[in-house]
């Protein structure tokens, strides 16, 4: 295969939606019981039928997670660069026919908040910022990146879908890994989500990830927002794309995350709801598909949740998240991304995850040691 799309154009979303509905539990327990799991698998796994097998999901799911992982949850919190952005995405409080204040970091500002989160005890920071590539372009994160490595063994992004040989350039001045989410799979509502902006091209973005890949980062990140379209259907894309990805760009690390629908200025309410229950079945079936599969919970989740899934599945948490830029120091005013649920510190998590019986770990990788 060339690229995804050739794999993604071989399924269609209303069949998928067909076979998820028609799982029976059986096909369920003969998934878990097959020692190879493929994409086929993980869509027994996440069908309604499999709701009835959860508890040997969440028991197989942290039996699993021990043994690839330890008992450790990696902690890393988001360093938001700029709210500047020239899409119209429905669900972002960053779409720009949003008319709230607007703030890019300059280097004295962006050095004040990397000195808060170093004071939090953050090694792991991710960079994130809204698509607006003549504010915040590659320049822009090149001379981020430049400012910060000295401060931070690890240092990844989540920003506008770059170019491959951009890539290639962020990824020489130590660039870690890059999160880079689809949002939604279902080509054919996905324009109503994003009427305007680089960001309404599908293809384009369905194709970052082979471009990431090409530019040899170490590890990516993938997810779908939660709540846009039905979830299941959703998560069955998104992992075939991950399935894709590690045969293709075998070297490269691969990770997960569950954003789901948050409250944010001016913006649509989910389409479809995910109860928690939900989400500990999509965790489950990633985990019990996928044993290397990093899985990541943000500080979108409620406290109750985070605390419960420290021992089923989780292995890495962001903790003491500001969403805006200038949050931690300089400007707890701007405008946020979205409101986060799990208001806890640093301090406080980590607390919690000891308390669990499990590490939480502030620094497991110095670049140094990557030939970077």
């Amino acid at each position: 295969m060339k690229n995804f799309k050739d794999v993604f154009e071989q399924y269609q979303w209303d069949e998928i939606k067909l076979r998820l509905d028609n799982v029976t539990v059986s096909d369920v327990r003969r998934s878990l019981q097959r020692k190879n799991k493929t994409p086929h698998d993980f869509l027994n796994l996440l069908s309604p039928a499999a709701s009835q097998e959860l508890e040997l999901m969440a028991k197989m799911t942290q039996a699993l997670t021990q043994k690839r992982f330890g008992k450790t949850i990696q902690l890393y919190a988001p360093l938001y660069l700029s709210n500047e952005c020239q899409n119209i995405c429905t669900y972002c409080g960053f779409s720009l026919d949003n008319p709230l204040k607007r703030k890019t970091l300059s280097d004295t500002e962006l050095m004040a908040e990397a000195s808060v989160l170093k004071s939090m005890g953050v090694n792991h920071v991710l960079l994130v910022s809204g698509e607006a590539n003549k504010i915040v372009g590659v320049p822009y994160f090149q001379n981020a990146v430049r400012l910060l490595s000295p401060h931070f063994s690890n240092i990844s992004i989540e920003v506008q879908p770059l170019l491959e040989e951009e890539y290639q350039l962020l990824h020489e001045e130590g660039v870690h890994s890059v999160l880079v989410y689809q949002e939604t799979y279902h080509q054919e509502v996905y324009k109503e989500y994003h009427p305007k902006g680089k960001k309404s091209n599908f293809h384009f973005r369905l194709d970052t990830p082979d471009r990431i890949g090409r530019a040899g980062i170490h590890k990516m990140g993938l997810g779908v927002l939660l709540g846009l379209e039905d979830w299941r259907v959703d998560s069955f894309f998104n992992a075939l794309h991950i399935d894709y990805l590690q045969k293709q760009y075998w070297k490269s690390k691969f990770s997960v995350s569950f954003p789901r629908l948050r409250p944010a200025e001016g913006i649509i309410e989910p389409n479809f709801i995910m109860e928690d229950k939900d989400l500990l079945q999509l965790i489950c079936a990633y985990r019990i598909w996928n044993e290397d599969l990093e899985i990541s919970i943000s500080t979108r989740e409620n406290e109750i949740f985070r605390n419960h899934i420290v021992s089923l599945g989780a292995t890495a948490m962001s903790a003491g998240s500001k969403t805006n830029p200038g949050g931690y120091s300089v400007d707890k005013e701007s405008l946020e991304q979205f409101e986060t649920s799990d208001e806890r510190s640093m301090d406080q998590i980590r607390k919690m995850i000891k308390e669990a019986g499990y590490d939480p770990v502030m620094k497991d990788w110095e670049s140094v040691y990557s030939g970077i």
